[in-house]
């Protein structure tokens, strides 16, 4: 005898039990009407984040492409201002950034992964649950000076000056404390306290001693200046910033670069602990209508504790720019000219030694940052002992970031 249907559907809920239940509950009316997890694109690449906030994943992808002649990176002996007198490409940098935060919006975290070195760059994470005081643990770009500071994505020129290579800290393994105070009117500022490892990116302290940080930042007009080296914003009320930053470490380095610790012309490779560092930089940068300022004063000491001796190093900074457009109709909006001069001397105490860059720079920015063209003339001039070495470089450099 054959089963009826209704029989059989009885029978099948009695065997399901609770699960039949559940089935009739995922009935697509009672679904909620949020997704579970929402994915978009933004400033900072693909988003995906959870319906509540609480999750957040921003993946990007950055590649820097560069026509150079008749060099690339700034010379730092007479030699290599005549090793290459081609016009060369190169691909100076592709990088894959991963960040967002986790379990609550204000616990954040950052990686930087350089694929063309293979190198992780970054690895950081942020506690940032009140403004005035916040804590910050990893691998990061030092907050020294804003020279540096500045990603290499949202730089006015093709590159940095000639001074990163002699004063940056660069990025190091550490802790900072951080905040803004926020007063009325012009009391407003912004801080950072580390103690980091002083050996450079990937490596661990050598000596127990360790590298101490500190910046002070004062925002006159109640806002700090963007992270960032052209007006984009087109501020219609100004922004400033003063600031005052030292370092001090000691290990076997005199300078530090992406690739970490290394020595500067005239100082031997250094064993645990060789060199007390002492830095310090004053800075101001401003931003309004279009008009953008930046500039750094910079202070180095060098003593060798086993060769005995100490070096003085100072440099300047100053750079502008401006987006003419907001004066002449006949000068497209997406274009900006910069220009910056900066200053080196590589020893106070000796004569006729110092170095100068003159650069003048015009950028058009397709989006933003996010997508410009950045074409960049420099001058070049090279003292030692009164014999002079000098030149001019052209670079034409589109950087992407989706």
């Amino acid at each position: 005898m054959r089963a009826s249907r209704p029989a059989i559907c009885l029978l099948l809920a009695f065997l399901m039990g609770p699960a039949s239940g559940y089935a009739q509950e995922a009935e697509p009316d009672s679904l909620p009407d949020d997704p579970p997890i929402r994915v978009g694109h933004g400033d900072k690449g693909f988003e995906f984040e959870t319906a509540d906030g609480r999750f957040l994943l921003q993946l990007q992808a950055r590649l820097q492409f560069r026509i150079s002649h008749p060099f690339d990176s700034d010379p730092v002996t007479f030699q290599e201002f005549n090793e290459n007198d081609d016009l060369s490409f190169s691909v100076r940098r592709a990088r894959l950034k991963v960040g967002g935060h986790a379990f609550e919006p204000w616990l954040k975290y950052y990686f930087e992964y350089e694929l063309a070195s293979a190198a992780l760059l970054n690895f950081e994470a942020k506690l940032e649950k009140w403004k005035a005081l916040s804590l910050h643990v990893g691998q990061w770009k030092v907050e020294y000076n804003r020279e540096r500071m500045i990603s290499s994505g949202k730089q006015q020129t093709a590159d940095r000056s000639i001074l990163t290579y002699p004063f940056t800290i660069d990025r190091q393994q550490g802790v900072s404390l951080y905040g803004r105070l926020r007063g009325s009117g012009a009391a407003d500022f912004s801080y950072w306290a580390g103690v980091f490892s002083g050996n450079g990116r990937g490596e661990k302290g050598d000596d127990e001693v360790p590298m101490w940080t500190g910046r002070l930042q004062w925002n006159p007009f109640g806002e700090p200046v963007p992270m960032s080296g052209s007006d984009l914003q087109r501020h219609e009320d100004p922004v400033a910033i003063v600031a005052l930053a030292g370092a001090t470490n000691r290990s076997p380095y005199t300078r530090f670069s992406q690739s970490g610790g290394g020595q500067l012309p005239g100082f031997d490779e250094g064993i645990e602990g060789q060199y007390r560092v002492n830095q310090a930089v004053l800075e101001t940068a401003f931003m309004w209508n279009g008009l953008s300022w930046q500039q750094e004063l910079h202070w180095k000491e060098i003593d060798d504790r086993v060769n005995g001796g100490t070096t003085e190093l100072l440099g300047n900074l100053l750079q502008l720019g401006y987006f003419f457009g907001e004066i002449w109709s006949f000068v497209p909006p997406p274009l900006e000219l910069a220009a910056r001069y900066a200053l080196y001397d590589p020893d106070r105490d000796a004569d006729e030694d110092n170095r100068q860059e003159f650069t003048f720079a015009a950028n058009w920015f397709f989006k933003g940052h996010l997508n410009k063209l950045t074409a960049e003339l420099s001058y070049l001039d090279y003292e030692l002992d009164g014999v002079v070495r000098d030149g001019t470089r052209f670079r034409l450099q589109w950087d992407v970031s989706f």
